[in-house]
Order: C-alpha cells, then sequence, then structure tokens
C-alpha cells in the first residue's frame, strides 16, 4: 500500500517509545462527536454562584435559551440537561415509572420549548427502583418491583437483580416514557465499581445497569446519548461494558465547589485533578493500536463566567478548554450562562478551537512527555493527538504550576517555565507548519522540536501540518 511520504514521515515512531495509533470511533448510540451543551448541577451544587436561580422549568429555560442568544447552540452547544432534583425522588407512577416533579417541571413542555430551538434535553438517573414501589407493577408484566428489586442504596432505591425477568422490561418502560416526553440525553449517575459512596450504600457492582439502560434507549428507535459516572473503574472487563454501552463516561468526581460558601464554581487543585485522572485513563490505551468507542467525561466546563467566578484565572480558564477540547471529553457547561463575559464568550466560541474539538472526536491526546515521551503525570507536560491519515496532529504544551494536592506530579516549580518537547518524545518525525490555535497565527515551520514559555496555569495548543 503507497502512503505519502509526509504521512509516514507524521508517523514515524520514536525508537524509545512507540506512538500508536489511537482513534475513537461511532458510540454505541451512534454519536459520532461527544456532547456540547449546559447541565445545571453547577449552579445547584454552590447557590452563591448565582442566588437568582432556582431549580425549576423557567429558570432552566432562561439558561437553555442563552445558548441560542449569545451563539453558543450554533457552535453545536445544544445539550440542555437537567440534573439530580427534576423528578419526585421517592415513588414513581403506578408501574414504578420515574416520573417528573410537576411542582417544579413539565418535562414533555420543556422539551417542546428547547426543541423549537433546536436544542436538546436531558435527565439524570440513578439505578434501581423505588423502595416506596416494590407493590407496583412493572409495566407489560405481572411482576413486582419487589420480587426483583431488594435492599437500600441509600438513595431511596432498591437494588436489581439483573438476571431476572421483568428487570430489563422496567427500563424499557422507564425509557420509553422518556422518550416520549422528548428526552434526548440521559445522565446515569452513580455506578459502580467506580463511583464514591458519597453518604450512601452503592451495591459493589452496578455496571448491569448500563447495558440495560442501553437496551432500552435501543428499542425506542429514538437516538439518546447515555452518560455514565462517575470515577468508573478502567479495568478491562468494566470498561469493556462502558464502551460497549455508553457513549460518555466520567473520569472523574466533580469538579465543583459543591456547598462552598464560595460564589466561585471550581478551584485549580480540582481541575489539577481532573487532567490527571484523564491522564491515568488515557494512559492505558496507548501501548498498542487502539480503537475506542467511548468519549471521556471530565465533568462540566467552567470557563465561561468571568475568572472569580469561575474560581480560576484566565490562563487557566484558557488551559482548561484546552484539555477538555484535546482530550474529546464532553464540553457541557455548568456556568451561568446569562452572565457570560467576553473571554468566556470568546474561549467557547472561538472556531480555530472548536476545529480541534472536531479533530480530537477521532484522535484525541495522550500524554508524550518532554525529555521521555512517556506517560506519567508531570507538571511540564505534553501531549499530543493524532496524527491523522493526512499526518495532521494537536499539540498541547502546559505548565500546570506546583502540585496543589491532587495534581499526581508532586512538584512545585515556581514561575515561568521553559517547556520543549523532541519530535522524538512525541513519537513524529518530519517538517511541520506549526499553528498556534488561540491566536490563530503561524509558528512556522519546526523539524526538530517545539518550545515555549509558560507561567504557572498557561498552556500553548497548536496543530501540526505536514511541511512539504
Amino acid at each position: 500500500m503507497f502512503i505519502p511520504r509526509a504521512v509516514a514521515r507524521a508517523a514515524a515512531t520514536a525508537a524509545s517509545i512507540p506512538l500508536y495509533s489511537l482513534t475513537i470511533t461511532t458510540t454505541p448510540n451512534a454519536f459520532t462527536g461527544p456532547a456540547r451543551g449546559w447541565n445545571s448541577f453547577g449552579i445547584q451544587a454552590n447557590a452563591a454562584t448565582d442566588p437568582t436561580f432556582t431549580f425549576n422549568q423557567s429558570n432552566v429555560e432562561i439558561q437553555c435559551d442563552a445558548l441560542v442568544s449569545t451563539g453558543l447552540a450554533q457552535r453545536g452547544y445544544t445539550t440542555c440537561s437537567l440534573d439530580s432534583g427534576w423528578s419526585v425522588g421517592a415513588n414513581g407512577d403506578e408501574n414504578g415509572r420515574i416520573i417528573y416533579d410537576d411542582t417544579l417541571f413539565n418535562i414533555p413542555d420543556l422539551a417542546n420549548h428547547l426543541h423549537s430551538e433546536g436544542l436538546k434535553l436531558g435527565v439524570y438517573v440513578v439505578p434501581g427502583g423505588f423502595i416506596a414501589d416494590e407493590n407496583k407493577t412493572i409495566l407489560g408484566t405481572n411482576i413486582t418491583i419487589g420480587s426483583v428489586c431488594s435492599g437500600d442504596n441509600g438513595l431511596s432505591r432498591c437494588n436489581w437483580d439483573y438476571t431476572a425477568d421483568g428487570v430489563q422490561a422496567w427500563h424499557d418502560s422507564v425509557v420509553s416514557l422518556f422518550a416520549s416526553w422528548g428526552v434526548d440525553f440521559i445522565k446515569l449517575d452513580f455506578i459502580t465499581p467506580g463511583s464514591p459512596d458519597n453518604g450512601v450504600n452503592l451495591p459493589a457492582n452496578e455496571s448491569l445497569a448500563v447495558p440495560a439502560y442501553h437496551k432500552a434507549i435501543q428499542k425506542t428507535g429514538r437516538q439518546m446519548r447515555l452518560d455514565i459516572s462517575w470515577k468508573l473503574a478502567r479495568d478491562p472487563t468494566d470498561y469493556a461494558i462502558w464502551e460497549g454501552n455508553a457513549d460518555s463516561m466520567r473520569t472523574d468526581q466533580d469538579i465543583n465547589n459543591a456547598g462552598s460558601d464560595s460564589a466561585s464554581f471550581t478551584a485549580w487543585a480540582t481541575v489539577q485533578r481532573a487532567i490527571d485522572n484523564y491522564r491515568q485513563y488515557i494512559s492505558l490505551h496507548t501501548s498498542q493500536n487502539e480503537v475506542l468507542s467511548i468519549y471521556p467525561d471530565m465533568d462540566n466546563l467552567y470557563v465561561g463566567n468571568a475568572a472569580p467566578e469561575d474560581g480560576v484565572t484566565d490562563d487557566q480558564r484558557f488551559t482548561i478548554m484546552s484539555h477538555w477540547l484535546a482530550a474529546a471529553a464532553n464540553l457541557i457547561l455548568g456556568n451561568d450562562l446569562t452572565n457570560l463575559d467576553p473571554t468566556g464568550k470568546a474561549i467557547l466560541t472561538n472556531t480555530n478551537a472548536l476545529s480541534v474539538a472536531d479533530f480530537a472526536a477521532q484522535h484525541p491526546m495522550r500524554p508524550r512527555n518532554p525529555g521521555t515521551g512517556n506517560s506519567n503525570s508531570q507538571q511540564l507536560q505534553a501531549w499530543i493527538g493524532g496524527p491523522d491519515s493526512t499526518g495532521k496532529a494537536v499539540v498541547l504544551l502546559a505548565n500546570y504550576g506546583p502540585d496543589l494536592g491532587q495534581g499526581g506530579f508532586n512538584t512545585s516549580l515556581p514561575g515561568v517555565q521553559n517547556v520543549t518537547v523532541s519530535w522524538h518524545d512525541l513519537g513524529i518525525s518530519g517538517r511541520f507548519n506549526i499553528e498556534d490555535v488561540w491566536k490563530a497565527r503561524s509558528l512556522g515551520v519546526a523539524t526538530e522540536q517545539l518550545s515555549t514559555s509558560l507561567d504557572e496555569g498557561q498552556s500553548l495548543l497548536v496543530t501540526l501540518t505536514p511541511a512539504e
């Protein structure tokens, strides 16, 4: 087979650590890119970020309408996702199906409102049937919930016996109801192995909830995303379940300042942890040529409001977005969309940056560290996505600043640092045109390395295209 010279050069590997092909293909529910949009939990978890917000339909519509009025929807940010609290929390309908709290929401009306604007509706669920519904009969069967669901997981729910008749029928009935309302996205939380107990009593293995929801989605004939969370197990057995049934998976815990009195959404220490958890996850898929079929969920994005409200500096906001983009992570905002600042709008709508997201949707970044090409956590870190079939690649250099306790690199280099990564480190060779993504400017042609000076929290995101 003939391989163009530029492609052959770009695909050449370093002698010590080969750069294997890593791509993402169509997900189980037929998506070819991660979700973009907004989720309510950032504001719900820390009311100080928007004291005027009450979790109900009118306030959600205000936030989601802002996806359109700010121009975000036109750039693919179309999912409007309700987090916990939209449903009746202790019981379902006459067949034990999950129903909305009609004192707060009319879900079919909300779906119609969103769909009329070109938006999509997401809802939040947790595993199990309602304990209070144990005497109710599963729709289409003569099986009671209590005969196939027992115990208490701490979320007012019993634990399904996934081998029993009727359990899939319950999931089918719930998702069919969602489909009739117009739901487009399901966030399935508290999945184990992985999810911390967080004060509840989760079963050690709740993995079979994922294929149950996937099968139910398939039966509706309606395309819905299935996002599962949180900090899920990465071993081959469990990962095969996630990848075979879900469209995205949470690689870390929540990064919001939940319950804090601070009027900020997140903190740089937590972001360092989220980046390191993505590094741990993706590094498991770099020792051979591999095709993935699931996108990472690094949690909600907090880059849209002014730096004090986001809880990070402007440099860190750009660095966060660069990592979420190049990782092919969900771009689900948790911000107050009615209060985006100019920098936030520029970050979220930058055409060059969003083209990186499109590239990464098939070619996610993985770590190739300066000086070694390995994948361990470092304060001065390098990443590469691709090369694709044309030889194009995306490279991200970062100075995360001193480890604030969860970054995984345990160093404290202060101030501006030089970050230099060689083609040997990255696993490529040849001459490349280098373009700074955020500044949309050429950095010239390079043949051996990429070098830059970065202050704490800064990063450089570039594209490499073969230069003949």
